[in-house]
Order: structure tokens, then C-alpha cells, then sequence
């Protein structure tokens, strides 16, 4: 009975669609000439050749929480870009935190020792922070990390900036023009905006996407990638959710009879049937759905177990 662990699986809509895919277009290997693109456009240069970029994104900068970052190594300059969709005056602090690490790991790799008396070169901080949030600002704007400071110091010492660009539509229309991605980008955020004002975010979602494909708009990303955006917007797993339904099917015991060996031995059975089986499941159902354009059933299904159910029924009738 897989599927009794699996309906109780619950999802959220997740409002970070955009950081996603703003990480895909610009952080992904198969899309790294969009890197360079908008490398170049940001620093007035024309490399053209993509050994020229090199992608050197921290994983496992997880503690800053900065998870809508892509970083590059571009000759001596290394390169910070962030995508936000809210105002945050604490960015210099999380850069200057992960150029540390950043500077760490390429020390390391390049086996350099900084007790040695001669002056060790590094490449050259820029950290940009991209922000398309609905809250009215500025075209570009510099934060500092000397505002952070409690004592203030006098200008010029010990400063880190972040520069941070508006990018929504109608925004810093040379930047957009320039980078043709971005741009894209912009007017795929824009669309979504505008349809959801008559219809769910995830139809909302979906025909931006649709739409944007049929005009040539970042097509290749949208057509690759578009199946992950909506999972990754639909598909938020929600442990404590998850943890309520479990009671609610009968694991209760467990918990309030202190059984902490049935938990630990019986109910990991359903916890890990439910997490990774079921959440693999689902994903594959939905991207059944997805590809099939059953938008609508979809949307149905996440919030209708029964009915979800009988697509499980209908696309893998000998598995339940």
C-alpha cells in the first residue's frame, strides 16, 4: 500500500519559480555562452570563447543561505551574481562572507600559502545582486558593507560593495538590450505577473512559458527546462505537513505511546517510502501531466487525493 503513505505527502506552492530559473539560465554548464553574455554586458567586454568563463558556484554555501547564486572565474575577476526577489540590506555581509569562501578554495587549489613574505594576487570581487521583486526601486543602487558596521570608519577603509540592478521589464533597458537572456528573463517574470491577474499562479506560470517558446523567448531554456520550473513550484516538499498526515493515518501510536522503536523501525518504512519513493512518484506523475498539458488535473491532484489517485491508476496501472 505505497500509495497510502504517498497521498499524504503534501506540497506547496513555492513562490521561488523564479530564482530556479534564473539559476538554470545562468548557472548551468549547457548554458554557459547566457553566462558570458551577460558577463560581457555588464563589464562592457566580448569574450567569445566559453574556456574564457569558468563556473566556480559554492554548493554547499547553504549556512549563508545564498541557494540563487552562480559565481564565475573570468580571467583575473571573479564574479558574484544573485537573483532576489526582495529588498535585502544585508547582501554585503552574505557576499562578503562567500567571497571568503570563494578566495579560500582557490588558495587552496592553487596550493598558495599566505604566510609567505611576497604579496599574493587574487582576482579582482564583483558582486552583483539582480532584484525583480514587485517593491518599487531603483534602476542601480550600491549597498556598502561599512553601513553594517557599528563603529563607522572613515570612507574608503575596509569597504565591499554590492550593485544592485532592477531588472524588471521597462528596467535598465540598456543592460536588458544588451543581454539578450536577461532580457528574455525579465519579460518572462513580467508575463507571469500580468497573467496571474487572471488566472492561477500555475496556469499563470505555464502559458508565460508557452508563450514565450512560441515567440523565440529564451526558447531553448523554456523548452528544456520548463518541466522543472513547475515541479520546482509546485512540488515543495513540506516535512511537517508530512508529518501530520502520517499521524493522521494511523502512525500516531508511534508518537504518542513513545514507541521509539516503531518509529524508528516501522515507521522509517513509510517516512522513507513516502520521502524518496512516493517523492520520485509524484515528480514522475507530474511530469506525465505536464507533458501531456493536463495543467488543470495537475493542479486538481495537489490538492485532491483520490483523484490523484486515479491518475496514479491511469499512467501506472501496475504499480498501485
Amino acid at each position: 500500500m505505497r500509495f497510502k503513505f504517498l497521498r499524504k505527502i503534501w506540497y506547496r506552492i513555492n513562490p521561488k519559480y523564479k530564482d530556479r530559473l534564473f539559476c538554470i539560465i545562468f548557472g548551468r554548464e549547457k548554458y554557459k555562452h547566457y553566462a558570458l553574455e551577460l558577463y560581457n554586458a555588464l563589464n562592457g567586454t566580448d569574450y567569445d570563447n566559453l574556456s574564457d568563463l569558468e563556473i566556480v558556484t559554492l554548493e554547499d554555501a547553504v549556512y549563508i543561505k545564498m541557494k540563487n547564486d552562480v559565481a564565475y572565474l573570468v580571467s583575473d575577476c571573479i564574479a558574484l551574481y544573485e537573483h532576489q526577489s526582495s529588498i535585502n540590506y544585508n547582501m554585503p555581509v552574505r557576499g562578503f562572507m562567500y567571497f571568503g569562501e570563494l578566495y579560500s578554495k582557490i588558495l587552496k587549489t592553487e596550493n598558495k600559502r599566505l604566510y609567505n613574505r611576497k604579496l599574493i594576487k587574487i582576482p579582482t570581487p564583483q558582486y552583483i545582486v539582480f532584484y525583480n521583486g514587485t517593491e518599487d526601486y531603483p534602476e542601480v543602487s550600491k549597498m556598502k558593507l561599512s553601513d553594517a558596521f557599528i563603529q563607522p570608519v572613515k570612507d574608503g577603509e575596509y569597504e565591499f560593495t554590492a550593485t544592485v540592478y532592477n531588472i524588471n521589464f521597462g528596467k535598465n533597458k540598456k543592460l536588458l538590450d544588451t543581454c539578450a537572456p536577461l532580457r528574455g528573463y525579465s519579460i518572462f517574470v513580467d508575463r507571469v505577473r500580468k497573467n496571474e491577474r487572471m488566472m492561477s499562479i500555475e496556469m499563470a506560470v505555464d502559458k508565460a512559458a508557452r508563450d514565450c517558446i512560441n515567440e523565440g523567448i529564451i526558447k531553448d531554456v523554456l523548452s528544456e527546462e520548463r518541466s522543472a520550473v513547475m515541479l520546482e513550484m509546485l512540488t515543495t516538499f513540506d516535512e511537517k505537513l508530512y508529518a501530520e498526515g502520517l499521524r493522521e493515518e494511523g502512525h500516531s501510536a508511534g508518537f504518542s505511546e513513545g514507541h521509539s522503536a516503531g518509529f524508528s523501525e516501522g515507521h522509517s518504512v513509510g517516512f522513507s517510502e513516502g520521502h524518496s519513493s512516493g517523492l520520485n512518484d509524484l515528480n514522475a506523475l507530474n511530469e506525465r501531466l505536464l507533458r501531456d498539458g493536463r495543467i488543470e488535473d495537475l493542479k486538481r491532484s495537489v490538492t485532491d487525493s483520490e483523484f490523484q489517485k486515479k491518475l496514479f491508476d491511469e499512467y501506472f496501472p501496475d504499480r498501485y
